[in-house]
């Protein structure tokens, strides 16, 4: 796979345009070479390949498929269990700075169905609902019945999803967003004015930044032939979201060859659009007891009249650095607010 992938980025084909030289326009050309060069000369993948493989993998029969997760037990049988869930896109990998953190704690991990590190999907597509019912599942079978989850993006979604259907496992919710679905449904008659502010925001948000989620929702085959043939289109597409949906210096260019270089080598890109593509159901209100992380480079941040709209927000934290990978970027802060929402479970 690496020889190939080598040959693949010598062999690249530079394409400039007019703005290539502009980042508002998406990833430079510059950036990019000075990436796609790292790549092939003196990145060592395998380094970070056996440094994964090292990490406490298990895998879980659930929901009639397999579920692999990353599960390690506290040395305390009593102790607190977590559950993070990662997005898009990213992987596991955005948990690897808070797990030394969470020793006393039980902590799982799943590699989300169709993410990099995900057991093969063998032609069924994963809606967030049928990931829930996978995790929920997997957590019984690894013994556990009540838990705290935690997660952005994707696995916000998810984690929304887990409460409102298992609101006797969920304890508690740590989120970093809420479902951008709900701005779908929201009625902007109930919201307060600086809620109804935010729906603005987000809306134009999704004018000028999103198309990215109309193109894997409605073109998936499409992108995914052009994303999963060319290693420089799949940095570029990735690379562009990790850099500017983040806070400065989050991420090294080793971290970010490694993250792509997860769904190159697992083949993951097409089949993590699953979660755009496929409709997806929340529920109207969740009145399990939330912390909402609030991190001030993430892409759209919501005020708490907002949240408190579908939520049982018991704590808003704000901190002043950290974007959409806070797990990543700031994991000092990303467990203090997790431990907030064990706390209000216990």
């Amino acid at each position: 796979m690496i020889d190939d992938l080598r040959e693949r980025l010598q062999r690249t084909r530079r394409v400039t345009t007019p703005w290539s030289a502009d980042e508002t326009r998406g990833i430079t050309g510059a950036r990019l070479d000075q990436l796609l060069e790292r790549w092939v000369n003196g990145y060592d993948w395998s380094v970070h390949e056996r440094r994964i493989a090292e990490l406490p993998w298990v895998t879980v029969q659930a929901g009639g498929t397999e579920l692999r997760v990353i599960h390690r037990r506290s040395v305390s049988p009593d102790a607190p269990v977590v559950v993070l869930l990662h997005g898009w896109p990213d992987s596991v990998l955005r948990f690897e700075r808070v797990l030394p953190l969470l020793a006393d704690l039980n902590v799982v991990v799943p590699a989300l169905p169709g993410f990099p590190f995900a057991a093969p999907l063998e032609g069924s597509a994963m809606s967030v609902n049928r990931i829930a019912e996978i995790v929920a599942d997997a957590l019984t079978e690894l013994g556990y019945t009540r838990y705290t989850v935690s997660g952005g993006d994707v696995g916000g979604m998810i984690a929304e999803i887990l409460a409102a259907q298992h609101p006797d496992r969920v304890t508690a919710l740590h989120l970093t967003n809420i479902a951008p679905l709900r701005a779908l449904t929201a009625d902007r008659a109930q919201l307060a004015p600086d809620a109804v502010a935010y729906l603005d925001r987000s809306a134009q948000w999704f004018r000028t930044e999103g198309g990215y989620i109309a193109e894997q929702s409605t073109r998936p085959n499409t992108l995914a032939i052009a994303l999963g043939d060319s290693p420089a289109g799949l940095a570029a597409w990735i690379v562009e979201k990790l850099e500017s949906w983040s806070d400065d210096s989050a991420f090294t260019d080793d971290d970010l060859l490694t993250w792509v270089t997860a769904y190159w080598a697992t083949g993951a890109i097409a089949t993590s659009f699953a979660t755009y593509v496929e409709p997806a159901a929340f529920a109207a209100r969740i009145d399990t007891p939330t912390v909402l992380s609030v991190f001030s480079r993430d892409i759209k941040p919501e005020p708490r009249s907002y949240a408190e709209a579908f939520l049982n927000i018991r704590d808003y934290v704000e901190h002043p650095a950290g974007g959409h990978f806070a797990a990543w970027e700031q994991p000092e802060a990303y467990v203090a607010d997790l431990r907030r929402a064990v706390q209000l479970g216990e």
